[in-house]
């Protein structure tokens, strides 16, 4: 679709080499040359001065009325307007000349021109004619500019499938004003619309429109180019109602990553547009295109690619499909922290990004964290001989066992399979205010990134001075909270012994307040990965699932007789953190894991 270029009135400005004017005065006792009105013409041309261009014709008000017109059609940033030879007779002569329409963004359109002059009382006047604008100009015919809009291109998962296709989208506008019967139309429209979308009503549409600015549309829908085709019988002559067509890079499957696309598709679609084509034309009286002078065909933009995976966010999605609550999925590559999949059900998408930006209270997931912090600071190791018993009092706070299971007296690594609070409470006691904070920040939670293409939040560590808040930090609860983001961060650090910044668009930036954040030791992260083995072995619907690494989660909300449920993990160079909102306990998420796995094969 050609797309008029439109810009702010007054970007004009000019520039001429006018030729030295000889003679005494200003055109010497003789008048001007037909040199000098040549000269003077092409300079109040450049200049966009109209009314001063016209004056040296044998026609001003055709020469005005035509000159302004051009003008204002082509909107030019600047013109140059350069006399060449000059061949003069005693009543008559003939001047070309060079002309320079300059457009910016590198948009130039140079030709070369002629005009006649004449004696007319003694004075040289241009005889005016439309040639005098430009050689290829009728009569009753003007100039106009016009953008070749190029075609986006797609956007790419991380195998080549298409995420985005380019297409083209109508906009469904309503103005009341012209409509007559407002309320017939409005129903007309709702009928044969709300197949597109259910919200949409007679009354919706009345309300809508009332709420608009006056003098202004109301965009009923918008629709694609086929599902247009499809309507526009039934609704393109209702009165009131009008359309405008845009380019568009729209999903090619509406159910993958709805609350992800379109953030991706904000971030690129300016730079998949590629580089506009543009064309000068001539045109008719009534505005129609008589003739093609000047064209530069657009040039289509590359590919966009995005680090997600089709596959991994189809299994990731089906996976979540059947639960009744929130619920959410992220999964990356460990060692290079590149997002494959950010799924949610649609109880979450209702909500919004929560996959990404939902603050949880993690539960026993950052018995991950407690872990790493307890064996760095040297208070334990993974053969200790800790504690687990169904409950333990730390200055007046109750911190019980799911159900207070008691396991006695177990090794660490146990205790962490187990899923011990009362163990990971004591420990965590034992650490300094700021050591569950520093640890889970190098592990990514707690860390900020702004990556391209999508809003994040890891989630949030405070210090904990207060040693109760610190027992409760320690099995995720407390003033703990994260997202399946963050947690999935946390998985990927453990997984690859590095924490990798993560990305979503394939060779852009992510920028991050922790940069280079210190490691964690070696043989610690053997043993953590170990735990993590010894949870899956210990967890019955895991069983077919043995090279997964993992840590359930039981993490309490509210008045604490609701709890989520998660499930940590990785598998190879895969990382995922999964969420139930609401479920009770961890068993869902672990189910809803072995469908994700199951589904990747």
């Amino acid at each position: 679709m050609r797309v008029p270029l439109r810009r702010a009135a007054g970007v004009l400005a000019a520039a001429l080499l006018v030729l030295p004017v000889a003679g005494c005065g200003l055109f010497g006792e003789s008048g001007p040359t037909p040199e000098d009105v040549a000269s003077d013409y092409l300079g109040a041309f450049a200049r966009g001065d109209a009314g001063a261009a016209a004056g040296l014709t044998d026609s001003p008000e055709s020469a005005k009325a035509l000159l302004s017109r051009v003008r204002g059609e082509l909107e030019p940033e600047k013109v140059a307007a350069q006399l060449g030879k000059v061949e003069t007779s005693e009543t008559s002569a003939k001047a070309s000349f060079d002309v320079t329409w300059d457009f910016g963004h590198d948009r130039r359109w140079d030709y070369e021109g002629r005009m006649d002059l004449r004696e007319v009382d003694d004075t040289w006047k241009i005889h005016w004619a439309p040639t005098v604008v430009h050689p290829e100009l009728a009569e009753q015919q003007s100039l106009a500019f016009q953008n070749e809009q190029p075609e986006f291109a797609p956007v790419l998962d991380r195998d080549g499938v298409p995420l985005m296709s380019p297409d083209r989208v109508v906009a469904v506008l309503f103005e009341p004003k012209k409509a007559g019967d407002t309320a017939a139309v409005a129903g007309s429209l709702a009928d044969n619309l709300r197949g597109f979308d259910p919200t949409i009503t007679q009354k919706s549409i009345l309300d809508g429109a009332e709420k608009v600015p006056a003098g202004q549309p109301y965009q009923v829908v918008t629709l694609r180019s086929n599902d247009y085709e499809l309507i526009k019988p039934r609704i393109y002559d209702l009165p009131g109602v009008r359309f405008t067509a845009s380019p568009r890079l729209l999903p090619a499957d509406k159910k993958l990553a709805p609350t992800l696309l379109p953030g991706i598709r904000k971030v690129v679609e300016d730079e998949l547009i590629g580089q506009a084509g543009w064309r000068i034309i001539t045109t008719d009286v009534s505005g129609a295109e008589a003739s093609e002078l000047y064209a530069k065909a657009a040039e289509p933009a590359e590919a966009a690619h995005v680090t997600l995976s089709t596959k991994v966010q189809n299994a990731a999605q089906t996976a979540l499909a059947a639960e009744k609550t929130p619920s959410m999925l992220v999964a990356m590559q460990a060692s290079t922290g590149e997002l494959l999949a950010v799924a949610q059900n649609a109880p979450a998408d209702k909500q919004g990004a929560l996959a990404l930006t939902g603050r949880y209270p993690p539960g026993s997931t950052f018995k991950i964290v407690t872990a790493i912090a307890g064996l760095e600071s040297g208070k334990t190791q993974p053969n200790a001989r800790v504690g687990c018993p169904g409950t333990i009092t730390i200055d007046g706070r109750v911190v019980p066992n799911a159900g207070k299971f008691d396991k006695g007296v177990i090794p660490l690594h146990s205790a962490f399979a187990f899923s011990c609070n009362t163990t990971f409470a004591q420990l965590a006691t034992k650490l300094e205010p700021a050591a569950l904070t520093d640890t889970a920040r190098r592990l990514g939670l707690g860390a900020d990134f702004v990556m391209r293409g999508a809003t994040t939040v890891t989630g949030s560590v405070p210090p904990a001075s207060d040693v109760v808040e610190r027992a409760e930090d320690g099995f995720g609860q407390g003033r703990v909270v994260a997202s399946p983001f963050g947690m999935a961060l946390v998985a990927s650090t453990v997984a690859s012994g590095k924490l990798a910044t993560p990305t979503l668009l394939q060779g852009s930036d992510t920028t991050t307040d922790t940069e280079d954040p210190k490691p964690v030791d070696a043989s610690i992260l053997t043993a953590m990965r170990a735990m993590m083995q010894e949870v899956t072995a210990r967890t019955p619907a895991l069983a077919g699932y043995r090279n997964v690494r993992g840590k359930t989660g039981t993490a309490q909300f509210g008045d604490g007789t609701h709890a989520h449920g998660w499930y940590v993990a990785f598998r190879g160079d895969m990382a995922f953190a999964l969420l139930i909102t609401d479920a009770g306990a961890s068993t869902k998420a672990v189910v809803a894991a072995t469908r994700f796995l199951r589904a990747l094969g």
